[in-house]
């Protein structure tokens, strides 16, 4: 058998880690850089990133301040190129390439949740910079990975970028995770916990032996997060909060570097990728939404291919999400008012073609997605009522038309 090349991203050059974490990357960060730009975003963050910011001068760095206005979207890498770069400039967004006369940083420093980080390396990676993540949460593993994710300028997910490396350094000192607030936790812990329900349906019977390896972490990943994520939820302070913390920020990451492009996601991203474009849950955590859309897919499972354990799965993962708050439901997504028609936009937008939906072994329809959407909670007890009029529509007609099975 010829095997082709592949290329993988699997981690950062270098990963701190620990309480004290950032002083002791301080004298790491000087040999990477002289003027980084430090990138943030939320308010929350900004005396921290301020106190940051200092502890590089102490060190003699010379740091330029930016925030970023909207998610990581065009319009923000746009602007900050523009504050960067003097003479010439074509970076090409659509293929990642530059031609800039010079930048007046050498590095970038992005501090703050998952969009901030996807922004700095996507800035680093099409102006050949340096680049370090330091995470203010463990809400996603996007400090670890080679890709990001665009939005709009709305908050709309538009598509994901692969990038030619994960970062120089990453920092992930727990003294500054453990201010995030507590549903970042329960976020990280959904979006990792992912990486196995949809790993094993889309890469399981791979013949690639990194990528089933990949598959098996994700296994053990999802075993510890369901025995400790409670623990970890209701006693920051503790050991289990730790090694969830890492799971989720650091494990998870390393996962898709290992598995790379071939240990693919499935229905719950795609499902959080529809999410995003109603802007009334754009307050929802993207961790928050994928863990969702896990319950979704589990759902599709039952109704397509009548899993069993699919079954099994999803009443045992709303009794976890029930107790770290967790959404489970639309009305959880503070959806409980949308429209039929958004439903359905979202829904046409996760089975949009190149979707990673479509990474099923079967083949779903956006009418079989919208029931599957508005019945994550059957057959469940204690399912959350009221239940908005137009979502109980929704699911009389939809699950009818499962019956006859899913249309082309």
């Amino acid at each position: 058998m010829t095997t082709l090349a592949i290329q993988h991203a699997i981690a950062p050059a270098v990963v701190l880690r620990g309480n004290g974490a950032w002083v002791a990357a301080l004298p790491r960060i000087a040999t990477l850089c002289k003027r980084p730009l430090v990138l943030g975003r939320s308010a929350s963050t900004a005396a921290l990133r301020q106190q940051l910011q200092a502890d590089l001068v102490s060190q003699g760095l010379d740091p330029l301040a930016a925030e970023l206005q909207f998610d990581c979207c065009e319009a923000d890498l746009g602007n900050l190129i523009q504050q960067i770069v003097r003479g010439k400039s074509n970076v090409n967004a659509k293929s990642n390439t530059k031609a800039v006369d010079s930048v007046i940083v050498d590095a970038v420093i992005a501090i703050g949740g998952g969009k901030v980080l996807d922004a700095g390396k996507l800035l680093a990676h099409r102006l050949g910079l340096a680049c370090i993540t330091i995470p203010t949460s463990a809400a996603t593993c996007a400090g670890w990975t080679a890709l990001a994710n665009l939005y709009s300028a709305g908050g709309a997910f538009e598509r994901d970028v692969t990038l030619d490396r994960c970062p120089d350094l990453l920092v992930f000192d727990h003294a500054l995770v453990r201010q995030a607030p507590p549903a970042t936790l329960t976020s990280g812990i959904a979006d990792a916990m992912a990486k196995w329900y949809e790993a094993s349906v889309s890469s399981s019977n791979s013949p690639d032996g990194l990528v089933q390896q990949a598959v098996q972490q994700a296994r053990v990943l999802r075993d510890q997060l369901m025995l400790e994520a409670e623990e970890a939820f209701n006693n920051p302070g503790s050991e289990a909060w730790v090694r969830v913390a890492e799971a989720s920020a650091l494990t998870a990451g390393l996962i898709g570097g290992v598995g790379g492009a071939s240990c693919r996601t499935v229905a719950a991203h795609a499902v959080h990728n529809g999410l995003t474009q109603l802007s009334a849950c754009h307050d929802s955590l993207h961790g928050a939404k994928v863990g969702f859309g896990v319950l979704v897919q589990l759902r599709l499972e039952e109704l397509l291919s009548q899993n069993r354990l699919a079954v099994q799965a999803r009443r045992q993962l709303i009794s976890l999400f029930r107790k770290l708050k967790l959404p489970i439901c639309l009305e959880d997504l503070g959806l409980s008012q949308v429209s039929l028609e958004e439903l359905q936009q979202v829904c046409a937008f996760a089975c949009q073609p190149g979707s990673d939906l479509h990474h099923l072994p079967f083949a779903v329809s956006p009418t079989v997605l919208l029931a599957a959407l508005v019945s994550t909670t059957e057959g469940c007890e204690a399912a959350p009522e009221p239940r908005g009029a137009v979502i109980a529509q929704a699911e009389r007609s939809q699950l009818e038309a499962t019956r006859t099975g899913p249309d082309a």
